[in-house]
């Protein structure tokens, strides 16, 4: 059986509930990702299965339908319900629900599943996701210190209170918290410390429109998207066309903060349209028209490109 030890303090501590959990008998029979969801839901933590790759399952045919069929779940930024039974849309789909998580409709997933995801933004938790040594040697250096959870090639900082999730927000550090998924990778070490202001600035300081008179750098020369980059795309060109310009148009609106973040949300939407064409599809003319967009509203160049990138690339993991 999975065990939660550590989980002892906040939002970690397991849910005191009376009664026997129906799911009980499944923990000696159920694939290890499942044990270990059913776990954590019971500690108050939404969770979602990871396929090959480390991310979520694909939509089902009738969220991913054009037009979707569904408006996104409840707490997704498409507003409109979704009462789809399967594990769609990514982080929204996560839930402390057992009932959901040992449904029929679940149970294949489970039986694919390599890796369980949680939601951390959902817990009332942010990740700060540290990728290399030199970003957990700066984390040490400048954050105060928190429950931690070793990682691949770094480390996960878990803090409690949500916050905007954000790439890339300096070399190697990853926010992630509100509409974003965490991997589980155990309930790490450490007391878990209320989120500081220094990780709140990390997404301010990067997205902040500059003030009057200063110039982050000059915007680049536009490479408009045009079926001359685009020979291998299985999409008309007013379908890209009308795409683009309304992501275009939800990255120019944040004025004030949140570009960076908005144009690695469109670029790796984007790019996932292209998931299934032959190619090349013309994504880096896409994606300079995206910089462009985030530029204009006083993202400093470097971070926008970054973040784009960061976009693309996202969606180019997922659709292997």
């Amino acid at each position: 059986m999975t065990q939660l030890h550590g989980f002892s303090e906040g939002p970690w501590a397991p849910a005191t509930r009376s009664g026997s959990a129906p799911w009980l008998p499944l923990l000696n029979t159920a694939p290890e990702p499942l044990r270990a969801a059913l776990a954590l839901a019971t500690a108050g933590i939404p969770v979602l299965p990871l396929r090959r790759g480390k991310v979520p399952f694909g939509n089902c045919r009738s969220c991913a339908g054009r037009p979707p069929r569904c408006g996104g779940r409840p707490n997704m930024k498409t507003p409109g319900p979704c009462r789809c039974p399967a594990p769609c849309h990514a982080w929204a789909a996560a839930t402390t629900d057992s009932r959901v998580l040992t449904s029929p409709v679940w149970a294949p997933v489970w039986r694919e599943a390599l890796a369980v995801a949680y939601y951390p933004g959902g817990a009332g938790l942010t990740v700060v996701d540290l990728d290399n040594a030199a970003a957990v040697e700066w984390a040490r250096e400048t954050l105060p210190s928190t429950r931690t959870v070793p990682t691949t090639r770094g480390e996960h900082w878990i803090y409690q209170g949500a916050m905007t999730s954000s790439n890339a927000v300096r070399p190697g550090v990853d926010i992630k918290s509100l509409t974003q998924y965490a991997r589980w990778l155990g309930p790490g070490t450490g007391r878990m410390a209320v989120l500081p202001a220094p990780v709140r600035a990390l997404v301010v300081k990067e997205e902040t429109t500059p003030a009057r008179g200063e110039v982050a750098s000059s915007l680049p020369s536009r490479a408009p998207w045009s079926r001359e980059v685009a020979t291998g795309c299985r999409h008309t060109d007013r379908y890209i066309r009308t795409g683009l310009e309304r992501g275009l148009d939800l990255v120019r609106a944040r004025t004030e903060s949140g570009a960076g973040s908005q144009a690695f949300g469109v670029a790796r939407f984007l790019a996932a349209q292209h998931a299934g064409c032959p190619g090349p599809c013309g994504l880096a003319a896409i994606g300079e028209e995206i910089v462009t967009a985030a530029m204009s509203v006083g993202v400093p160049e470097h971070y926008a490109r970054r973040a784009v990138a960061n976009g693309l690339e996202a969606a180019e993991e997922r659709a292997a």
